[in-house]
């Protein structure tokens, strides 16, 4: 399978090493926005273009995996390129996820390509539990926490703020709330009560650090709703103390079974990971890989992760999955 990363950050340098790991697939190339120049590849092979000269290779790849960002890139990059390609992207602004299916379902049903939306780990993997779960043990209750760790998203977020240099964000979920959860006591809780955002700024020079304190704290879809902290730091600091890029998280499930009810059962499904972009760009190809099967027979339109057999993202054989995983 042809595969192609279009921009090329964290998550696209992630992307080639996952399709690297791959037998199944080839990288055709790295569409980037910045000078093809002035990108160094991890591996020296991967050919290098602008992203003006996309719709040129349109023949050559199977699959376009976008690794642009929620807050401003995917909302116009998915829609428009799903006109030429089956697409993969990791929109993650959950609150926003039924408008962006329109939009990219219209262009890629209308185009006859496949594109699917909102892959990861969240959205993504923890959505599957959740559907799992909430099948399983009907009327039961799902619980998400998040990290700590830093989100990509969220720091992207902070960094389109005009006269920030670089930050990172951090989602910190409260410890009570969390053991509260696991005692299958069932807590109501408003977001604000299951984590803490934290953030670290680095601030362009002259700019206003009151103004972008507040601008974070209250843009909404990601800061508004929680008790947010925001310090100011150096850029050194920040190179010494958050370079990585650490996340993680589990859902939690609370049912009951019974004919009165009289049983409880906790479904738990964690996460801990080294490098958030990494981990991600390695769902993104797995799910790479079950659009293009996808779109071979037939699928166009829309879709996500829900929509996803599990061994269309295997490269294994049906048949060998059932032996070894049964």
């Amino acid at each position: 399978m042809k595969i192609a990363i279009y921009g090329y950050g964290n998550l696209g340098r992630g992307v080639e090493a996952a399709c690297a790991a791959c037998p199944d697939m080839e990288l055709v190339g790295i569409f980037t926005r910045r000078d093809p120049r002035s990108v160094q590849p991890l591996f020296k092979n991967t050919p290098v273009f602008s992203s003006s000269e996309v719709l040129s290779h349109k023949s050559e790849i199977d699959v376009l995996i976008l690794c642009g960002g929620s807050a401003t890139d995917l909302p116009a990059m998915t829609p428009e390129l799903a006109k030429h390609f089956n697409v993969i992207d990791s929109f993650d602004t959950h609150a926003s996820i039924p408008e962006h299916f329109a939009a990219v379902h219209s262009a890629a049903e209308e185009s006859g390509h496949l594109a699917l939306i909102s892959a990861g780990w969240d959205p993504g993997l923890f959505s599957i539990a959740r559907a799992y779960a909430g099948a399983i043990l009907p009327g039961g209750q799902a619980y998400t926490f998040w990290g700590r760790g830093v989100s990509q998203g969220h720091s992207d977020a902070i960094r389109r703020i005009p006269g920030v240099k670089d930050a990172r964000q951090y989602t910190v979920p409260i410890e009570a709330a969390l053991e509260s959860v696991r005692r299958g006591e069932n807590p109501q809780l408003t977001t604000r009560e299951k984590h803490l955002r934290e953030c670290y700024v680095v601030l362009e020079e002259g700019a206003d650090a009151v103004k972008i304190e507040q601008e974070i704290k209250t843009m909404p879809n990601y800061f508004a709703d929680y008790d947010t902290s925001v310090h100011f730091i150096s850029e050194e600091e920040l190179l010494r103390n958050h370079a990585g890029i650490p996340h993680g998280g589990r859902v939690i499930y609370t049912g009951r079974s019974g004919k009165e009810q009289e049983h409880g059962h906790v479904i738990e499904y964690s996460l801990k990971l080294d490098s958030n972009p990494e981990f991600t760009a390695s769902v993104l190809v797995a799910y790479a890989r079950a659009v293009g099967r996808m779109h071979s027979r037939g699928t166009v339109g829309c879709i996500t992760v829900l929509d996803v057999a599990p061994g269309d993202l295997s490269p294994r054989s049906a048949a060998d999955l059932r032996k070894d995983l049964l």
